[in-house]
């Protein structure tokens, strides 16, 4: 079954709390986890890998904590699916080279996963983080 990870689940849910308290200032790791019920540890490593991927800035400090590095409607969901997952895909033959398919030579599916595959990606990095808050409201307090 092709799913997204509770990796990716966290990242989304913590880059909308973000966004949505970036009139407060800096949403801090704690918060994010408190309100979503996301073990800290999880959650900070996480937002470590969005920030180390260009999609939320770290500020260091007693009242440190992230904010977004550019609008929502700058950010895809391809984006922090990568950011977090590594390359999006339904089959690994197209990514793990390191590792090639023993029936390549004989294989009948590969060039229609391509196919799917490549729609699954175009799809993800089409819709933005805005546009996906307005499928589903976000809740502020």
């Amino acid at each position: 079954m092709f799913k997204l990870s509770k990796k990716s689940d966290y990242g989304l849910m913590a880059i909308n709390y973000i966004a949505s308290y970036e009139a407060d200032g800096i949403a801090s790791t704690k918060r994010i986890a408190e309100e979503y019920s996301i073990p800290v540890e999880l959650l900070a490593k996480i937002l470590q890998r969005l920030a180390k991927n260009g999609l939320i800035i770290g500020q260091n400090g007693p009242k440190g904590g992230y904010i977004l590095s550019r609008g929502l409607s700058k950010i895809s969901i391809g984006e922090v699916v990568q950011a977090l997952e590594g390359p999006i895909g339904i089959v690994s033959c197209y990514h793990d080279e390191s590792n090639p398919c023993m029936q390549i030579s004989k294989c009948t599916v590969r060039s229609p996963m391509k196919k799917i595959q490549e729609n699954i990606i175009r799809y993800l990095n089409g819709i933005t983080l805005d546009e996906m808050n307005h499928l589903v409201p976000m809740k502020k307090e």
